[in-house]
């Protein structure tokens, strides 16, 4: 058909092949603002995960390179080249759909990352089972999106007939070639690994709660080698991998959320235990953060001069056990300042009235050598 339209135009072949590969490449453009607009015109009243939208957002640059490449792939058999520009022509056209297809892939990875976010979502208070998903979903699609590159790249030199021959003649040299990269790079060799390891027996997962290094903090990402933990007050703490295999940490959602607290308040003896535990239930009744699982009021250590009560609740996570212990521990404290002050600390002395007769000589007249009405000795 096009070797008709040549004929019946007429043209010279340099404006031939100009207006052919310009209207290939205007094709597949149409062809791709045609089909986003569809899937786009499907989904307009749909305001939350949408799989086409996914798709639209993930594959949309490398489609604008993909469909245009292909057809002008299509037609590059009916321009008019000599033998040396039609080879080198071709070959553009070929590396270009190697690479636009391995970023196609690339999305396609991305595309099922989102639907598994959406579909395992972390913002349900018990979310162990998405955490396990994600964690391992980081590791599988960092994998997944190296190999895909790697394998493009490997395509595209492959494509040269000198870089095959050079490949072949260096595959009898990969045997001590892999053992001096191995014994150069193998601190890193052992980082890949150790979040190989983490990715499937997942000591810590994506959302985790942590303390690491004296630091309370979440977890927010995991790579091949390294950790992010994002710290309470906003800073980072960056750590390697293999920190998580070699040395001890506190996993405090290990197999779920749900957490016990305490709040500490040092009182003096005479501290009223039953009004205390009245008050501590009356406040736990109708608070919110309280999981009713856990309660107790407790003296935990006993010391000259004050005593441990140890308050014990349970809350569903982390943060919110944080939040309930200081409410415990401020409004505990109000309640006895405010009807039992007398049971805050305070330190004791006792004066016998040899040693105020001491301290103050024995000048003084009667009524002051004898301020505290002792007994007189005989």
């Amino acid at each position: 058909m096009l070797d008709v339209l040549q004929r019946n135009l007429n043209l010279p072949p340099f404006l031939w092949n100009i207006l052919l590969g310009a209207s290939a490449l205007i094709t597949g453009l149409i062809l791709k603002y045609l089909m986003a607009f569809i899937l786009r015109y499907t989904t307009k009243n749909n305001t939350s995960y949408s799989l086409i939208r996914s798709i639209l957002k993930r594959l949309g640059l490398a489609v604008n390179y993909l469909l245009p490449l292909l057809v002008f792939n299509m037609v590059l058999p009916f321009m008019e080249l000599s033998r040396k520009p039609m080879n080198i022509l071709s070959k553009v056209a070929e590396i270009g759909l190697i690479l636009s297809f391995g970023f196609a892939l690339a999305g396609l990875v991305k595309v099922f990352e989102d639907y598994i976010y959406h579909t395992y979502d972390l913002s349900k208070e018990d979310n162990l089972r998405e955490r396990k998903m994600r964690t391992q979903l980081q590791f599988v699609r960092k994998f997944a999106v190296s190999t895909i590159l790697v394998l493009t790249l490997c395509a595209v030199l492959l494509s040269f007939d000198s870089l095959r021959k050079i490949g072949t003649g260096l595959l009898t040299g990969v045997g001590v070639s892999g053992i001096i990269i191995g014994f150069a790079a193998q601190r890193s060799l052992s980082n890949f690994l150790a979040g190989m390891q983490i990715a499937f027996t997942q000591p810590i997962r994506i959302d985790d709660v942590l303390v690491v290094e004296g630091e309370w903090g979440r977890v927010e990402e995991i790579t091949l080698t390294y950790v992010v933990l994002g710290i309470w007050d906003q800073r980072k703490l960056i750590l390697p991998i293999n920190y998580f295999i070699e040395k001890p940490f506190q996993n405090w959602t290990r197999t779920g959320s749900a957490i016990l607290g305490t709040a500490f308040l040092y009182l003096d003896h005479t501290a009223p235990f039953d009004a205390m535990r009245e008050e501590f239930e009356r406040i736990l009744k109708t608070h919110p953060l309280w999981d009713r699982r856990v309660k107790a009021v407790q003296v935990t250590d006993v010391r000259e001069r004050v005593i441990e009560v140890r308050f014990l609740v349970s809350s569903n996570s982390s943060g919110k056990a944080f939040d309930l212990r200081c409410d415990i521990r401020e409004k505990m404290l109000v309640f006895l300042r405010d009807n039992h002050p007398y049971c805050l600390p305070k330190t004791r002395a006792v004066l016998e009235e040899g040693a105020y007769k001491t301290l103050h000589g024995n000048v003084a007249d009667k009524n002051d050598s004898n301020p505290f009405n002792l007994p007189s000795q005989a």
